[in-house]
């Protein structure tokens, strides 16, 4: 008998019909002799409405607090509608908050962080041969209240789950067939791959791939839970992501992520000495703003040129403290630009493999495509290029390093 955690988003349980379903599939785990604990989001499009009424309310920015008591009411919903479903089907099922299943965060509402899961409750209800729906995205604090986790919460939800029950597998069910090799939106020949690494999963996470929170990703990797990424509609075999030497197939590429939500900014002309640039990304950092990639450039009148980027939607308040901190660091000028993009290849084979770098930028050369940044890791390269070459940079890379068959697995050594 194996612990199985399962996770439906919130197109899975988008209406009853879907929600019925959804029972049929918890149901059938279970009655091929598995304990089921099941973690779910709100039904499609619920949660933006909480939004909506938050906003109207409570203006642009609502007291974060009452703002996650009322947000989470939306998986309150799916998980009684989805134990009902259950009790229908002939089994028995019993649905829990966050907070009443012992998910402990701090106290961030509306980007908190788990810090522990009681599992009690929820090992009890399991030996008494019940299903545990969950619902996702929420827990409390330690003095009790409502807390959220932000973007993709279900996911993290599900995974820490099993993580806390040591479960054999966390099965993400979604409105894809798996992790594909790119966008299949945007390349009909992008391919659902089998199997990926940790590793793999948490750069394309990163990197703008939308399959899996990378929070999630974190989890499962720290605690060695599997994860299965697969279709809420279909009985196929999805993606597993699992640990880089269960990687049977380790591609060169296995991946090509783009992220349109980037903005680049430089400041030019600072001084070149110790601790100027940390006067720029000091104040940043405390405004909550992540900044991704930094390319500093030297010049031999003892200034240099700092380019980084940040979330589009930082832009603006990443470029005012700029422009307040350039006169103090000696800056001649701060520019940006909104219309950038980044891609990256992602593949475990390019620690193995020499050239994959030169071989993607002959790849954009060779489409007049130019490269405004680099940054690099053991196994992904990315690019800012200007937006409006998006989709051909990523057909084109697509085709050079996985549609075109050029690139064999990498042979593992003996």
């Amino acid at each position: 008998m194996a612990l199985i955690v399962q996770k439906f988003g919130g197109t899975s349980v988008g209406d009853p019909e879907k929600i019925r379903n959804v029972a049929r599939r918890v149901v059938a785990t279970k009655e091929a002799g598995n304990q089921v604990a099941v973690t779910v989001s709100a039904m499609a499009g619920e949660t933006n409405k909480l939004v909506a009424l938050a906003e109207e309310l409570g203006g642009e920015n609502p007291e974060p607090r009452e703002y996650d008591a009322l947000v989470s009411t939306g998986e309150q919903k799916t998980i009684a509608l989805l134990s009902m479903a259950i009790h229908q089907l002939g089994h028995r099922a019993r649905s829990f908050t966050g907070g009443q299943m012992g998910m402990l965060t701090d106290t961030a509402h509306t980007k908190a962080r788990i810090q522990s899961i009681d599992t009690k409750r929820l090992r009890q209800v399991l030996e008494d041969d019940t299903v545990a729906v969950i619902a996702g995205f929420q827990g409390v604090d330690d003095e009790g209240n409502i807390t959220t986790l932000g973007r993709g919460g279900s996911d993290t939800s599900a995974v820490a789950v099993a993580c806390a029950l040591e479960a054999d597998v966390c099965e993400i069910y979604t409105d894809v067939d798996g992790v594909f090799t790119t966008d299949p939106k945007l390349v009909s020949g992008a391919r659902k791959l089998d199997q990926v690494s940790y590793e793999e999963m948490l750069e394309q996470a990163s990197l703008g791939a939308k399959v899996l929170q990378i929070r999630s990703v974190k989890f499962a990797m720290r605690y060695g839970i599997p994860i299965h990424v697969r279709s809420s509609f279909k009985q196929d075999e999805g993606t597993w992501v699992v640990r880089e030497e269960d990687v049977m197939e380790r591609l060169v590429v296995s991946g090509v992520t783009y992220n349109r939500n980037e903005a680049k900014i430089r400041m030019a002309g600072v001084k070149d000495s110790p601790g100027v640039v940390a006067q720029l990304f000091g104040p940043i950092s405390d405004a909550g703003i992540v900044v991704d990639m930094i390319v500093q450039n030297a010049s031999e009148d003892g200034t240099t040129d700092v380019t980084f980027t940040v979330p589009r939607g930082d832009y603006q308040r990443a470029v005012q403290i700029a422009k307040e901190l350039s006169p103090t660091m000696g800056g001649r000028s701060v520019e940006g630009n909104e219309t950038i993009a980044k891609v990256s290849v992602v593949g475990l084979g390019m620690r193995d493999h020499a050239g994959v770098a030169a071989k993607m930028f002959q790849v954009l050369a060779s489409e007049g495509i130019n490269i405004q940044m680099i940054s690099t890791s053991e196994i992904k390269i990315s690019v800012v290029i200007e937006e409006k070459y998006t989709e051909l940079a990523v057909r084109t890379l697509h085709d050079a390093f996985v549609d075109s068959g050029a690139q064999p697995p990498v042979a593992e050594e003996q």
